[in-house]
């Protein structure tokens, strides 16, 4: 009969304390604070000594000793998941992952039996780190007849995203001040299905007073240089940014532009009198008002020293000028947007009002660009600018691309529509991973924790399989509003289970747990 676990091994048992093997056990209780000798249920064989059955169990009493004193108990993972495909770094291995608290706590190559643990085995699935989308409009408090956070966060969660950030706008009020901020917070009360930042605004009112909201916890300031479809939340001019970008050059967050500068041409009034033909809503906001945007943010750039983002970028114009200030050094960075990607001009309808966004989805040679740009590293990331309203507000019936609020709703299928456009162009999908999750991840500040599979990162992880087809259905849909564009589309790419901080939260099509998300704050010190 083995001896019941005791607090000090040595001493009670002092069969085991000679020097010899007692310097081998102090070099084990040191190996055990490292906590890399993991299989403590398994008979132990330390250097060149076979410990018998009795001595082997002290040496593992020493180990759960640690465990508990360190706060952990003695079983080593709450999950440990096993795949043929788990992308660790830049690689597809086999591998079991063991997750503690909501951590990654051990990686394994190869499939291991865990005494302490159960293993799911998930066969060939891929297991990725979670999605993260830094642009997204969930519209609560104030629009909720839009969205809303139980809503979006459901829905991201079955896209396997697992962080967002929040637009400082439709919500109503915009977050554009303290109170404004801790409403959204209020707002997001047991609402949230997957984690959530926030990004804060600037208008015209508070373009010198957004220290306070920096010191609530956004993430950055977004700012609109043209009209932003509500008029709470104007656009700002050139003297309103450089107030902003004095602030934030204090505590180098960055600066998110809609990069799109209005100007009077013909073809604005080509759109007025034909506001049904897609072409004619293209040309209406052609790529040069892009460009000019592009300039001036990278010119503020290069002033302030203070970090630039281009939002939802569409015009393959711009690339030029963003490689050469990357070449320069400055910290400018840029985004694009599965419709920019998926989607082109020469295909879309007439008076089909679910493809209307600004700025607009343009011609396929333009498009194939943008896929250059993200393959040679120029664009940092994907995300979906996801901008849902009301089937009324978007026009439906009449097809009048005029009224019809600009914005596209997917965000539950963001790695499909991607990753199925992405296969056709020979993109590994180490780089798919790259572009959606830990790319993000750093610019909004969580690179640390967030954004890939390592021992002492959060647990955000979403298994699928990148092989299995299937074609969007309305009836899938779990935002708001069931219209998409991507409705009929045949993608490839199946989410079969989301993880939040280890907990399963999706799986087939079903959702397991209450609201397991948290709330994102940058520390502003």
């Amino acid at each position: 009969m083995l001896p019941k676990l005791v607090e000090n091994p040595l001493a009670e048992y002092p069969a085991v304390a000679d020097n010899k093997k007692r310097n081998e056990i102090n070099s084990l209780v040191f190996k055990c604070s490292e906590l890399k000798y993991k299989d403590i249920n398994k008979p132990f064989k330390f250097n060149t000594i076979n410990w018998n059955q009795e001595t082997s169990f002290f040496l593992n009493c020493i180990y759960k000793i640690h465990l508990k004193k360190s706060g952990m108990d003695s079983k080593l993972a709450d999950v440990a998941l096993h795949s043929k495909q788990v992308l660790i770094g830049s690689e597809l291995k086999e591998a079991t992952l063991f997750i503690k608290n909501g951590v990654i706590t051990d990686i394994r190559e190869g499939k291991l039996d865990a005494a302490d643990s159960t293993i799911e085995d998930l066969g060939n699935l891929v297991v990725m780190p979670g999605l993260i989308d830094s642009h997204v409009h969930i519209n609560e408090p104030g629009r909720t007849e839009w969205e809303g956070f139980e809503t979006m966060t459901k829905a991201a969660i079955a896209g396997g995203i697992t962080t967002l950030v929040d637009m400082p706008l439709n919500s109503s009020p915009v977050t554009i001040d303290v109170k404004t901020f801790n409403d959204k917070i209020a707002a997001t009360k047991d609402k949230l299905y997957c984690n959530c930042g926030f990004w804060g605004g600037i208008v015209p009112a508070n373009a010198d007073k957004l220290e306070e909201l920096v010191k609530c916890g956004v993430l950055g300031i977004k700012a609109f240089l043209t009209h932003s479809g509500i008029d709470e939340f104007p656009n700002v001019t050139l003297e309103d940014l450089k107030k902003g970008l004095a602030t934030l050059a204090k505590h180098q967050i960055p600066m998110l532009a809609h990069a799109e500068i209005d100007e009077m041409h013909e073809g604005i009034q080509t759109f007025e009198k034909n506001p049904t033909n897609y072409m004619a809503y293209l040309n209406s906001r052609p790529k040069i008002w892009e460009d000019h945007a592009v300039e001036m943010m990278i010119r503020l750039c290069e002033e302030y020293k203070t970090p630039v983002h281009i939002v939802h970028l569409s015009s393959a114009d711009s690339l030029a000028q963003l490689k050469a200030a990357r070449s320069k050094g400055l910290p400018v960075s840029v985004e694009t947007c599965p419709q920019y990607l998926y989607f082109c001009a020469e295909e879309i309808p007439d008076g089909n009002t679910l493809f209307k966004c600004a700025p607009p989805i343009r011609e396929r040679e333009n498009n194939e660009k943008l896929w250059n740009a993200l393959k040679d590293g120029l664009i940092d990331f994907v995300v979906t600018d996801h901008s849902p309203a009301t089937p009324d507000l978007k026009k439906i019936d009449s097809g009048n691309l005029k009224e019809a609020w600009g914005g596209i709703a997917s965000i539950q299928f963001s790695l499909p529509v991607v990753w199925t456009a992405a296969k056709k162009r020979n993109f590994a999908m180490e780089k798919i991973a790259d572009l959606m999750s830990k790319n993000v991840a750093k610019f909004i500040g969580f690179g640390k924790t967030k954004g890939q599979l390592k021992v002492g990162y959060d647990a955000d992880i979403v298994v699928w399989d990148p092989e299995q087809s299937f074609t969007v259905k309305a009836d899938d849909i779990h935002y708001r509003h069931k219209i998409s564009p991507y409705v009929g589309e045949e993608l490839k790419g199946v989410i079969k289970q989301t993880y939040i901080a280890g907990k399963k939260v999706f799986e087939n099509g079903k959702f397991l747990s209450l609201p397991q998300g948290k709330i994102l704050l940058r520390d502003h010190k």
